[in-house]
C-alpha cells in the first residue's frame, strides 16, 4: 500500500504534517510506503525529520501551493503542479492508493470528484463527521457540508455510505440509521425529511430507527444521524466550538475532551473511487497520525470495493 500526504496542507504545514507521519510510522509496523508531496524546501526538512524511515517514504516535489483563500476550482486549473494536484494525479493513475490533505477544502472536494469521479451509482458523494456520544461510542454525522441542498434519494444514499463506513471501519455491527429532524413522529420535518423517512424505512441495505432529534444527537440514538449538507455543517461547527469554549474556560471532562477532532483525524470523502482524506486547517501531529491510521485501515478492508458492491 502507499498512501500520499500533502505535506504543504494546513496552517501548521510543513511541520505538523511531518510529525504526524512520525507518529505514525514509529508506534507500529507499517507495511508500506508513505508518499509526501511538498515544495523543495519542505521535502528537504522532511528528508531530515524522518531519515530513518527513507527506505518507507517516498518524496514528490510540487513547487506551488493551493493556499486557504484560494477559490478551488480556478485554484487547481491555474496551479497544475500544486500538491494537491500531485496529490489526485498520483491517486488517478494508481501510483498510490490513498491521498491526505488538511488543504483548501473546496480544492480537495473538487480534487475527489472531478479527478477519482463518483463510484458508479453514487449520485452524489458525501462527507461524515465523528460525533462522540454520551456512553463513550462514537457515532456519524453524515453529510456535513458537501451537498448543501439534497433530494431525499441523496439522503437515503448517505445513510448507506455512513452505514457501510461505520460498519467496516468503526466496526460497529448493524449499524442502527436515524434521520435527524425536528420531531421524533413519522410526518415531521419539512418536505424534504418528510419525502426521505418513508424512503429510509423501506430501504433494506440499512438499519433505519427512525427520526432522531437535535437533543438526541449525544445519546446514542443511532451510530448514523443522517442530514443534508447544510444543516450537518451547521451541527459540526456548533460541537467545534462547544470544544473551544470549554477549552478557554480551563474546563477538564473526560467526556468533553473527546469533542478535540485531533483524536480522529480528518474525514473521508464517501462515494468517491479511492481513499480520499480531508483533514481540518488546524490539524497537528495527532490528527495527520490519526488520518494516516483512517487512510490504512481503509485500504486494507478494501472499503472502496465494499462500496461499489453495494452499488452495482
Amino acid at each position: 500500500m502507499n498512501i500520499a500526504i500533502d505535506l504543504m496542507g494546513g496552517d501548521f504545514a510543513p511541520e505538523n504534517v511531518i510529525l504526524g507521519i512520525k507518529d505514525f510510522l514509529e508506534h507500529k509496523q507499517f507495511h508500506g510506503k508513505v508518499t509526501a508531496i511538498g515544495t523543495e524546501s519542505a521535502i528537504y526538512h522532511a528528508r531530515q525529520e524522518l531519515r530513518e524511515y527513507e527506505n518507507i517514504m517516498h518524496w514528490v516535489v510540487a513547487p506551488d501551493v493551493i493556499e486557504m483563500h484560494e477559490h478551488p476550482t480556478k485554484a487547481l486549473k491555474s496551479k497544475p503542479h500544486s500538491s494537491i494536484n500531485a496529490g489526485f494525479t498520483l491517486l488517478a493513475t494508481s501510483q498510490t492508493d490513498a491521498f491526505i490533505s488538511a488543504g483548501n477544502t473546496g480544492a480537495m472536494m473538487v480534487g475527489a470528484l472531478y479527478s477519482i469521479k463518483s463510484i458508479p451509482g453514487v449520485t452524489r458523494p458525501a462527507i461524515g463527521a465523528y460525533i462522540p456520544q454520551e456512553d463513550g461510542t462514537l457515532s456519524l454525522l453524515i453529510d456535513v457540508g458537501l451537498n448543501a441542498d439534497c433530494k431525499p434519494e441523496n439522503l437515503v444514499q448517505f445513510a448507506i455510505l455512513g452505514s457501510l463506513y461505520s460498519q467496516h471501519i468503526l466496526n460497529i455491527d448493524n449499524p442502527r440509521v436515524a434521520l435527524l429532524n425536528i420531531g421524533e413522529e413519522e410526518g415531521k420535518g419539512n418536505i424534504l425529511c418528510q419525502t426521505a423517512y418513508p424512503l429510509l424505512k423501506e430501504c433494506n441495505r440499512i438499519l433505519f430507527t427512525g427520526n432522531a432529534e437535535g437533543r438526541d444527537l449525544l445519546k446514542n440514538k443511532a451510530d448514523v444521524y443522517v442530514c443534508e449538507g447544510f444543516t450537518g455543517n451547521v451541527m459540526l461547527k456548533f460541537a467545534e466550538s462547544f470544544y473551544d469554549i470549554f477549552k478557554s474556560h480551563q474546563i477538564k471532562d473526560e467526556y468533553l475532551n473527546r469533542f478535540n477532532f485531533e483524536m480522529y483525524g480528518g474525514v473521508p470523502v464517501l462515494g468517491v473511487n479511492k481513499p480520499v482524506i480531508i483533514g481540518h486547517g488546524i490539524s497537528g501531529a495527532t490528527a495527520f497520525n490519526n488520518m494516516l491510521q483512517i487512510a490504512e485501515r481503509m485500504i486494507q478492508n478494501n472499503f472502496i470495493q465494499t462500496v461499489t458492491d453495494a452499488f452495482v
